[in-house]
């Protein structure tokens, strides 16, 4: 890893940047009733921090798994999991969880902060390379994908458990556990094409990502209608 502080301050910049401006997007659509904003930030800082320990699963995952479709759909799983469970070390708590939205209003900041230090590692080489139209193309490529592909996935676990809010507890399980194989699926699929897709296929691939967007708004929409918000 370079050295250079500029480098490392261009790369933070524009790593954390676009997962700031995602997260203002989310808050402002739920600016009626917003959660506080000290929690917020401890889920986005944790978040960035969850980087840090997926790193080490995944370099285990690729040693042991020699299947490259296994590996990015174990990747994809690591990476929801401990996101989610960052998540659920800070807001876990009953207490904190008053509304059906409240779960997927977090998990969509703790992914954003998961995107901001996964997008920031990114960048450090190309920049380091001084690739101007490469660091340029690879940030407006993370804004529209990765980083909502991060907030997307982690938001349909959220959504889940606020549907089945005022559900008994094997109900509640059910959902989480349909949740995060949602999750998985989308955050893979997604991976697997961005990585074998041509030129051609780049579009569908962010069209399919921005439906999807759409549907998780719809169904946020649903949670603070069950949080009697209109």
């Amino acid at each position: 890893m370079p050295t250079d502080p500029k480098i490392l301050g261009l790369a933070l910049t524009a790593g954390v940047l676009p997962a700031l401006i995602w997260l203002w997007f989310w808050l402002r659509e739920d600016e009626n009733k917003s959660e506080p904003r000290g929690l917020i930030f401890m889920c986005f800082i944790l978040g960035m921090i969850a980087v840090i320990f997926v790193l080490p699963v995944e370099k285990f995952l690729q040693s042991n798994i020699s299947s490259p479709q296994y590996q990015i759909i174990s990747w994809a799983g690591a990476e929801e999991l401990i996101k989610y469970l960052v998540v659920l070390l800070i807001v876990g708590r009953t207490s904190l969880i008053k509304e059906p939205k409240d779960f997927a209003i977090y998990m969509i900041t703790g992914a954003l902060g998961f995107a901001a230090l996964e997008n920031t590692l990114f960048l450090i080489k190309p920049l380091s390379l001084d690739h101007s139209t490469v660091n340029l193309l690879t940030t407006q490529l993370r804004f529209l994908g990765s980083t909502l592909l991060h907030a997307v996935s982690s938001g349909l676990i959220g959504i889940s458990i606020g549907l089945s809010f005022y559900m008994n507890v094997f109900a509640k399980k059910l959902y989480l556990l349909i949740g995060i194989i949602v999750a998985i699926t989308l955050h893979s699929t997604f991976n697997f094409f961005i990585m074998n897709s041509s030129g051609n296929n780049f579009l569908r691939v962010f069209g399919f990502l921005w439906v999807v967007t759409i549907i998780n708004m719809l169904l946020i929409e649903k949670l603070r209608r069950m949080s009697g918000e209109y």
